[in-house]
């Protein structure tokens, strides 16, 4: 591997999916009010209110502040993510694993250099360059993966809930809206405004779960996944070469967790 070469792709790109869907399925939905003649009365701030800081507010009262300001980290990373290739990724660690079989472990000092950017790989093969034994060193990066699948786990939680939540404040909204519609009948000035609360906040809570919550975590839970396989490589192949392993001994392991379509023939 050359000086700076990344590992399977790495690189942190927008994700195009998430972004061109969204935009999409919001602009078909502003073209039908536009159409419609009256977007203006889409409009309601107390709609809104009810609504999103209804949903914000009962889905932090289901979890901690510090889980919620994480997964608004997590949530970025739904449109701002690592591509990296699990084809690819078992490919070079092949190659590496060649290299410590034919030169020995040591001469992968300078391998490290070239895979810094990877710092779950970085830190577990320095810890076989530097003798560590690798049953440890295998056990502390199962143990880092669990970690990383709890905290991936919790904030696709903390969406899905949130998507649960936006209909019912909507529903809230809208009782709201109708008793203070009923208890102003003798008043037909106010019956317009109540029942656009009404309406509204339905509206505003169906389109927040069902065209942005629940598609972001849909894709953080993909996007969790993928990294998860990567990283399980990783394990196999830091574990392997810790162990000088013959390298197609490390392919077939590697090949045994990859999906069929994207399982490798390196030695063939």
């Amino acid at each position: 591997m050359s000086e700076g070469e990344g590992i399977g792709g790495d690189k942190t790109s927008l994700d195009a999916a998430t972004v061109l869907g969204l935009i999409v399925a919001f602009a078909l939905v502003t073209a039908a009010i536009i159409l419609g003649g009256s977007p203006d009365s889409f409009i309601n701030p107390p709609s809104i209110l009810i609504v999103i800081g209804g949903t914000i507010g009962v889905t932090t009262a289901c979890f901690s502040l510090g889980e919620m300001m994480r997964s608004s980290q997590l949530i970025v990373k739904t449109v701002l993510y690592k591509n990296q290739d699990a084809s690819t990724v078992a490919v070079q660690t092949i190659r590496i694993a060649e290299i410590a079989r034919k030169q020995g472990v040591l001469q992968l000092q300078g391998v490290l250099d070239s895979i810094k950017k990877e710092e779950f790989f970085h830190k577990g093969l320095a810890m076989i360059v530097d003798g560590t034994p690798a049953d440890e060193v295998e056990n502390m990066m199962i143990g880092e993966l669990e970690a990383m699948a709890g905290r991936h786990g919790k904030g696709v939680n903390i969406l899905k809930k949130a998507a649960e939540f936006a209909p019912a404040m909507g529903l809230i909204g809208t009782l709201i809206g109708l008793v203070q519609m009923l208890g102003n009948l003798d008043d037909p000035s106010t019956i317009g405004p109540s029942m656009a609360v009404a309406l509204l906040t339905t509206f505003y809570g169906a389109v927040l779960s069902n065209m942005l919550l629940m598609p972001l975590a849909a894709k953080l839970e993909r996007n969790s996944d993928e990294e998860l396989l990567v990283k399980q490589l990783y394990i196999l192949a830091t574990a392997s070469i810790g162990r000088q392993e013959n390298p197609r001994r490390l392919e077939m392991m590697l090949n045994s967790i990859l999906p069929p379509n994207r399982r490798v023939q390196y030695f063939d």
